[in-house]
């Protein structure tokens, strides 16, 4: 079978091999190589188990500390090494380090999962059922089947249970559907038979390790330097903004990729139902998520609980993981109409869809409250292609009052040619004469501004500035002396000179 791509994978210090071959059953397959271990050695590990077992204790509130879990493997490391040496004598360094990651993975990880879940160009790994291999998203070649077999359901529920325990959830017949993530920040999502009928399922979708970023975004031709010069200029100012776009268009990686551009001095509330927003260390940052009810249905804590709590914390901005619902869309455009400046996300695939979404039934927000949601922009995913675009970024633009209805209409500054290019679209109305209004600044002075953030983004991208942190800080140091930034920027000089 022809080999498409081959590369190496890094799993607790064991380099795997990972093939990526044409189309088996009409299906690409995705191998990995792993080592065959005998049953002689297999039975030697089992003591050496039962031994690690003994030597480490683990307290019930441990296994609820993502931290502890993470230096509790560390420690399992250590103790592997020096018992496999012990057992089994003369071994060389490769195999010892490849015996104690298989023991690891097996008694505080997902055995074989565990090299699936370190490959970061997978976006998914998926159990259906243990008749059949797991399949695995990759980011070039999509849904792939695997060589990884599961060998039985009962192994498949035990790893939605240690899932389970450790977000202190349960799953069972009683209770057969599981959404909780793990340690890593990955989300599971479990379901057990016969409520899937071919058998028990485990879902994970693994979030980057490292998040996107506004130069990652520039440099991959998601957007252009002008089109993130001006989402910048609306931060800045705190001008209201949805992102919207279909699922896994990265409209959240988009949202997430703006929030350096916020004030270091300003207070962030974020709140989801999943944690995927990551914003750099010294910003002013306080995360919220949800909670599900408990077997007893008792202590959920919801989106719109959030929402209002927020309100309570003197935020300076509140981003939303996403509206779905009317009494979360009326809290959010409240927030906005008594002067916090608020981020959310939609599913929507235009600037006029996200009107008629927020307007019509089940959100149904008046176009009296919607007149304070200043810019959208809309992300577009190519199925065909692979490739994440940003679609549009509009304005919402009254045109006049009609008894006592405001009627709002999209104006479209930017948008995606069939190409792929990002272009300037029509001359920007409103959110230059709210700029001018809260800023007292000129529309020259604005040109101005929105030239130098240009300047400095593309400085980045040249100087491949991709890191959060970094990120952040050349803005911070912006923000403190926006002439020195743009004096180095101009210069080409390093970033680094600026902390």
């Amino acid at each position: 079978m022809a080999v498409v791509k081959s590369y190496s994978v890094l799993v607790d210090g064991v380099k795997i091999d990972v093939h990526v071959a044409e189309k088996e059953d009409f299906i690409r397959t995705y191998r990995i190589a792993l080592p065959e271990i005998s049953s002689a050695t297999l039975a030697l590990l089992d003591t050496v188990k039962e031994e690690l077992l003994k030597e480490t204790k683990i307290a019930p509130e441990e296994i609820f500390d993502p931290a502890r879990i993470l230096s509790l493997r560390e420690e399992f490391r250590k103790k592997a090494d020096m018992l496999v040496s012990r057992k089994i004598p003369g071994v060389s360094d490769r195999t010892k380090n490849m015996l104690a990651a298989f023991l690891l993975h097996e008694m505080l990880g997902l055995g074989k999962l565990e090299v699936l879940l370190a490959d970061g160009d997978l976006e998914e790994v998926v159990v259906n059922s243990a008749k059949e291999p797991v399949w695995v998203y990759h980011k070039t070649y999509g849904w792939l089947k695997t060589n990884v077999v599961m060998e039985s359901e009962r192994q498949v529920q035990n790893y939605a249970s240690i899932i389970a325990r450790r977000a202190g959830r349960q799953i069972t017949t009683l209770e057969p559907l599981l959404d909780a993530h793990l340690v890593t920040g990955d989300r599971a999502n479990a379901t057990l038979f016969p409520i899937s009928t071919k058998g028990n399922t485990l879902t994970i979708r693994k979030f980057a390790r490292k998040p996107w970023t506004i130069v990652d975004f520039i440099a991959n031709k998601t957007l252009n330097e002008e089109a993130a010069a001006f989402l910048w200029l609306c931060i800045q100012y705190e001008l209201n903004m949805i992102t919207a776009g279909g699922t896994s268009s990265g409209k959240t990686s988009l949202m997430n990729s703006l929030m350096p551009f916020i004030q270091p001095n300003h207070r962030i509330i974020t709140i989801e139902d999943t944690r995927e927003l990551r914003l750099p260390d010294f910003l002013h940052w306080v995360p919220l998520t949800t909670r599900q009810a408990n077997s007893e249905g008792k202590g959920s804590v919801e989106m719109l609980d959030l929402m209002v709590n927020a309100l309570r914390m003197r935020p300076d901005r509140v981003v939303v993981g996403e509206i779905r619902r009317g009494d979360q869309a009326e809290v959010l455009f409240e927030a906005m109409h008594t002067g916090h400046s608020v981020y959310a996300t939609l599913h929507a695939d235009t600037v006029d869809q996200v009107l008629r979404r927020l307007t019509n039934p089940p959100i149904s927000i008046s176009q009296v409250m919607l007149e304070a949601l200043h810019v959208v922009n809309v992300m577009y995913r190519d199925r065909r292609k692979g490739i994440r675009r940003l679609y549009q970024v509009a304005e919402l633009v009254p045109t006049g009052e009609s008894d006592e209805q405001i009627v709002l209409k999209s104006n479209v500054l930017y948008r995606c040619k069939p190409s792929g290019d990002i272009v300037a679209h029509d001359e920007c109305v409103r959110v230059f004469d709210a700029l001018k209004m809260h800023t007292g600044m000129t529309e020259k002075e604005l040109v101005a501004d929105l030239s130098e953030k240009i300047a400095v983004l593309g400085w980045l991208v040249a100087q491949n500035v991709s890191d959060m942190p970094d990120i952040g800080k050349v803005i911070a140091a912006y923000y403190a002396d926006s002439g020195q930034v743009v004096k180095l920027a101009q210069a080409k000089g390093k970033p680094e000179k600026l902390w």
